[in-house]
């Protein structure tokens, strides 16, 4: 299997991140704090394709792969873009007027869970909510539902709301979908985990360059040296696993499809975490500080570690996976 991108896929990935160069740049994301959510933001998205890019052309999508979807994941993973992205894109098709942005798609992954408390994400701004269960996947109106907020999130940019009663709803899959889907949703969460591990890495590097400390560039120093590089072998190995996940979906007569996303989800959440965490030590006091836009990394790297499975959830898939062809 060849890793690399296409001609078509770099140029895919080059106008998604010009698009968020210009759109969601650290300045705009302070902004974006204060709501949260931006619908013309969404709508733009939406016309990029970035909702219905997997649905068939047929259906009015863009008809690309999983491996196309997770370059594009991974660009909107490094621009921290905010809202339910991987939800609306896995519905696209399946809840009308979410491939163009007209409903916004928040979800729920019940699969698995136990008397965990419902947070639901973005409840004050979505139109649809549909719901992962172990029989299939129910389709929710969010305005019957009743939640407080939580006032400090742990990401700015999804807000959460505990729900305490949450009705079964309709049901518009069975149980194989729904399975399918949490699947697919763990290999778009590893893509924006992979972008937030390059993003890290690339803020660390050049942080290191400019700042001085005994007339020198801190990146001159050799332990400041060891933690870039470490760094940037996190962030490789991550996009290995990543794009191999998606390239998996697409054809997966090459291997295990849930081994591969398992693994793409443990590789690029520990790289998300670690490099997050480095970028911090690397800016020294001002890492700790909120005007530094460091921290908004971190905050939703531990919100996308445990969508759609945790660590141990998935480390254990692997684990049995190996047992069984060993």
């Amino acid at each position: 299997m060849d890793f690399q991108l296409s001609e078509d896929q770099q140029a895919l990935k080059e106008g998604v991140r010009t698009f968020c160069d210009g759109r969601i740049s650290a300045d705009q994301l302070r902004e974006l704090e204060k709501e949260a959510f931006d619908r013309d933001l969404w709508g733009e998205l939406a016309e990029m394709g970035v909702f219905g890019l997997r649905l068939p052309e047929s259906e009015g999508g863009v008809g690309l792969g999983s491996a196309d979807a997770v370059v594009v994941f991974e660009e909107l993973g490094r621009c921290l873009a905010p809202g339910p992205l991987v939800w609306s894109h896995l519905l696209a098709g399946r809840v009308e007027g979410a491939a163009s942005g007209e409903c916004v798609v928040g979800g729920l992954d019940l699969l698995g869970r136990g008397e965990d408390p419902v947070l639901v994400e973005h409840l004050a701004h979505i139109d649809a909510l549909v719901v992962l269960r172990e029989e299939g996947v129910y389709k929710v109106a969010p305005g019957s539902l009743e939640g407080a907020p939580i006032e400090t999130p742990l990401d700015p940019f999804t807000p959460v709301h505990h729900v305490a009663s949450l009705p079964e709803g309709e049901c518009i899959a069975d149980a194989a979908e729904a399975a399918q889907l949490r699947v697919e949703g763990a290999a778009l969460a590893s893509a924006l985990m992979l972008g937030i591990a390059e993003q890290t890495q690339e803020m660390a590097t050049e942080y290191a360059k400019g700042r001085e400390q005994f007339n020198r560039p801190i990146g001159s120093f050799q332990a400041i040296k060891h933690i870039l590089a470490d760094m940037f072998v996190r962030q490789e190995l991550a996009r290995a696993a990543v794009y191999a996940a998606g390239a998996t979906l697409d054809d997966p007569e090459v291997g295990s499809v849930r081994r591969a996303v398992s693994t793409a989800k443990l590789v690029a959440g520990e790289a998300a975490m670690k490099n997050s965490r480095s970028c911090v030590q690397v800016h020294g006091g001002m890492g700790y500080t909120w005007e530094m836009p460091v921290h908004y990394y971190l905050k939703r790297t531990w919100v996308l570690e445990n969508v759609f499975g945790g660590v141990e959830e998935h480390a254990l898939q692997v684990a049995e996976e190996i047992g069984e062809r060993g």
